[in-house]
């Protein structure tokens, strides 16, 4: 129970034990009081009976139920020394008054220093307990982060204490993270210039030789300005992929999730590579077991499953093939590519969906990036993408994504 409720049952428990006990005196001092006048009324009835015989007990009790004016009486009982304004007609009553009096202010002292007692116990608790969060924060600035917080109680400052911690732990992960994010973007500039310092020197002096040699012949010039063309397109995409692998870190690209037909995402994805799997004589197909449906972003799934598909038409020999199946179930749905190229080092694979990682049996033209955007791009989508390979037999891509609803 938290202590501030804890404080006020105490507290009302106490108010409810002395107003009770207050409660009693009075009752007791009323009774007290109700007796003596009775006993004093009863006596004074019958020495009126003994010394006045011929007064009816109905005259008696008519008299003691009148309401006639009484002020005579009053004013000259005072000359026997019975002051009714200031003295009780029964002398027991005095005493009777006197307690109780002498009682409920007793009472009323104690409840008071009680009630005192409580409430410093209290301040000094929440004083005690200030110090600690105090020293607590002090801790934290400190960097010590290991504080025993599992000997904390629920009480309300016990849970200030966790907030603070979580919130001290959140931003150190903020900071670090921060710190991480600045190291990575070194590391991805320091890439970028190292990727793109290759194709903008072989540029710019194919550049110079076509300025410089006005007699070169047109065959040479016409396959240097290719090769410019070929590595304007490579650092296009390369500037083009950084920049998506990059919103995609920041969680600035929103997708558009709506349900599609995974068939129809593989026919685009077929067609995009349709050129290059001609110029290397790769077969591309595809098979979907049923109607399989995912809710996804058509365009970006189908980014990834292209960039795959072109890696596995790149590492494949002229008559070989690339196949795509896709695959649902009550678990999940799965996308496998698969091809029967040159294969992955074993050596290779846990880094294979590194940026910029070149592995033993990449392209020469590779920059190592597109597998890396298909793996940003399926774990954005909330789905798994895994490789396996043996050397010389082929390579297989699985894309999995779980508890999706579907229609067989």
């Amino acid at each position: 129970m938290k202590r501030s409720y804890k404080f006020m049952i105490v507290f009302l428990l106490t108010a409810v034990v002395f107003s009770a006990f207050l409660v009693f005196v009075s009752i007791t001092g009323l009774n007290a009081v109700r007796n003596n006048t009775n006993e004093a009324v009863a006596q004074l009835v019958s020495a009126i009976k003994e010394k006045y015989p011929q007064i009816s007990e109905r005259e008696i009790a008519e008299i003691l139920n009148s309401q006639s004016d009484f002020s005579n009486t009053k004013e000259q009982l005072k000359q026997y020394g019975i002051d009714l304004d200031a003295d009780w007609a029964a002398y027991e009553n005095t005493n009777v008054s006197r307690n109780m009096v002498v009682i409920s202010t007793l009472v009323f002292i104690v409840a008071c220093l009680l009630f005192l007692a409580i409430f410093a116990i209290f301040c000094q608790k929440m004083a005690k307990d200030t110090r600690q969060i105090t020293n607590y924060v002090a801790q934290i600035n400190k960097k010590n982060y290991d504080l025993a917080i599992a000997e904390n109680s629920e009480d309300e400052m016990s849970l200030l204490k966790n907030e603070i911690y979580k919130t001290t732990v959140m931003l150190k992960e903020q900071s670090e993270n921060s710190i991480k994010d600045k190291k990575n973007l070194k590391d991805t500039l320091s890439d970028i210039s190292h990727q793109l310092k290759t194709p903008i020197t072989s540029i710019m002096v194919m550049l110079d030789n076509i300025i410089e040699d006005e007699n070169m012949p047109a065959q040479t010039r016409t396959e240097f300005l290719n090769d410019i063309k070929r590595s304007t397109n490579s650092m296009s995409f390369l500037v083009q992929s950084i920049l998506t692998l990059s919103k995609l870190d920041a969680n600035s690209i929103v997708f558009k999730n709506k349900k599609e037909n995974i068939s129809q995402i593989i026919d685009e994805c077929i067609r995009n590579t349709a050129v290059l799997a001609e110029l290397r004589d790769v077969e591309v197909s595809s098979e979907c077991k049923g109607t399989v449906e995912i809710d996804c972003d058509f365009k970006w799934l189908c980014e990834a499953i292209t960039n795959i598909i072109k890696n596995c038409i790149e590492h494949t020999g002229e008559g070989g093939y690339v196949q795509i199946i896709a695959e649902q179930n009550k678990l999940y749905t799965k996308i496998s590519i698969r091809d029967n190229g040159c294969g992955i080092e074993q050596k290779d694979l846990p880094h294979i969906f590194e940026r910029f990682y070149k592995g033993k049996n990449s392209d020469e033209n590779s920059v190592g990036i597109g597998l890396a955007l298909s793996k940003a791009i399926v774990e954005k989508a909330g789905g798994l993408i895994s490789v396996d390979s043996i050397v010389g037999r082929g390579t297989v891509f699985e894309i999995k994504f779980f508890n999706i609803k579907f229609n067989i």
